[in-house]
């Protein structure tokens, strides 16, 4: 029942939300993410590190067609309940230093946010994956649509068109697959290893693989149904922005993981090429365009756009170590991400800019701030002993054994990422001197809460790396053998 719960506490409070107001919304909110942490690591010191679903309940939704509401947990999905479970008291942490209208809608639509994104990850049945699929997107178009700029409700639209066109082409490959599962008269069923245990022609599989994959490319994204993510990222506020980057990008890799790379191998291999090249472009443009950006908030949006296309190839690289890359650079990910947006919001609400150019000298005054911006800045440019290291290697050498010219390409994010953040991190913070320099305040008690835990990941995962791959090791292996069946 531990997995049903991970689901319904969040639900739960968020209702609860409905009938509080102020700060009492914002603590209740906080407390409620940090029990669903105690939970999710619970689940983990109870998990048994093998390739079988733990903690699963299956029981009959729509039992005459073959629908079961089906949950579990393996070595995979868990790391990701994990980071979301983590995640979210720091976002809501974070955003207390904000005045928001209505908090008490704003906070009750991230807890469904987190049910939907923990829903997605321990789905087992294909029409329950698309459920939470659906339910994780929906708080996101308010959060960004209500509370965001001044360019809201445009980008929001692009955004909704992006991903509702996406979940609809996954939709259409999931009911083929479910009626294929009903062949030569068996039972229908849109159980996941009703999904594996599919013998699909080269034909089939390839047009499956473009519906179902859709979807998940707009989500991570990739190179080029990138278009919505920069400006979305820019004018969302700053908890939907860490939420997005964070967390829900990451629904979309680990959904080619488990709904796409087993499930149609043949439609793999035959479109690999593909995806690795567009990754690889993305890589490079995404750190091209971040090298020119002026706002803090848009260059780290191209950077993650450029880290998540050497995720996708890595990926793709169908090796042992390019999914495990993938799995621990997930998390890596997501904690550099949150840390570096979270900072970028620190300096706009003491200065009122994000520009570059107008920033400089801060260090003067903020001697905290210098010195974890610049840890989970070298956390994102992947210097050896801290979290971006670990993923990015694998990553690497996954790409590498798929094609080493590809992988000497992939190889330059290093190389761009260390020039667009160092050279970030020198304008903002050291120097030439701004009207900021010798008034701004350095980190409060609060954002010190935020960004300690963070930096700790950084490094926990930068040093002791084996806690996680150890977890994912048996998922990751299972996936290989039904690719390679």
């Amino acid at each position: 029942m531990l997995t049903a719960l991970l689901l319904i506490w969040p639900v739960a409070a968020a209702l609860l939300l409905h009938f509080v107001r102020g700060n009492a919304a914002r603590a209740l909110a906080f407390g409620a993410s940090l029990v669903e942490l105690a939970l999710a690591v619970f689940m983990a010191i109870q998990f048994q590190v093998n390739s079988q679903p733990q903690f699963e309940i299956n029981y009959p939704w729509l039992a005459s067609v073959g629908i079961n509401f089906h949950i579990g947990i393996d070595g995979l999905s868990l790391l990701l309940v994990l980071l979301t479970a983590f995640l979210v008291p720091l976002i809501l942490l974070a955003s207390f230093r904000h005045d928001y209208e209505n908090p008490s809608v704003f906070y009750a639509l991230v807890l469904f946010m987190q049910t939907g994104l923990i829903g997605v990850f321990v789905a087992m049945d294909a029409f329950v994956f698309y459920f939470f699929w659906e339910v994780a997107l929906i708080p996101i178009y308010f959060l960004a649509g209500v509370w965001g700029g001044e360019r809201r409700v445009q980008v929001t639209l692009k955004f909704f068109i992006y991903t509702v066109v996406g979940s609809l082409l996954m939709l259409a490959g999931f009911v083929y697959l479910y009626y294929m599962t009903g062949a030569n008269g068996a039972v229908r069923s849109s159980d996941l290893a009703a999904f594996y245990n599919l013998r699909l022609s080269a034909a089939e599989q390839s047009w499956v693989f473009l519906l179902v994959f859709s979807a998940f490319a707009v989500k991570m994204p990739i190179f080029p149904l990138h278009s919505w993510q920069p400006d979305t990222y820019e004018q969302s506020p700053t908890p939907a922005t860490m939420l997005l980057s964070g967390i829900m990008l990451k629904m979309g890799i680990y959904g080619t993981m488990r709904w796409v790379l087993p499930i149609v191998p043949l439609g793999v291999s035959q479109w690999s090429w593909v995806v690795m090249i567009l990754a690889v472009i993305g890589i490079i443009y995404g750190a091209l365009i971040a090298i020119r950006q002026r706002d803090m908030k848009r260059l780290i949006a191209f950077s993650s756009l450029s880290h998540v296309g050497l995720m996708i190839a890595g990926m793709f690289s169908l090796t042992a170590v390019g999914l495990q890359g993938t799995a621990v650079q997930m998390l890596a990910h997501g904690v550099n991400v949150v840390g570096m947006f979270f900072i970028s919001d620190i300096i706009e609400r003491r200065t009122g800019t994000r520009q570059i150019p107008e920033l400089g000298g801060l260090t003067r005054a903020t001697p905290l701030l210098s010195v974890t911006f610049l840890v989970i800045l070298l956390g994102t440019v992947a210097l050896p002993l801290t979290n971006g290291f670990v993923g990015e290697f694998l990553l690497l050498m996954g790409v590498y054994q798929y094609n080493p010219w590809l992988g000497a390409v992939a190889g330059l994010t290093i190389i761009f990422g260390a020039v667009y953040l160092l050279r970030m991190f020198q304008r903002v913070m050291l120097g030439p001197d701004s009207s900021f320099s010798s008034v701004i305040r350095d980190l409060t008690g609060a954002e010190l809460a935020v960004l300690v835990p963070l930096i700790l990941m950084v490094f926990w995962i930068g040093l002791f790396p084996g806690t996680f791959l150890h977890i994912s090791e048996p998922a990751v292996n299972k996936l290989l053998v039904l690719i390679n069946r």
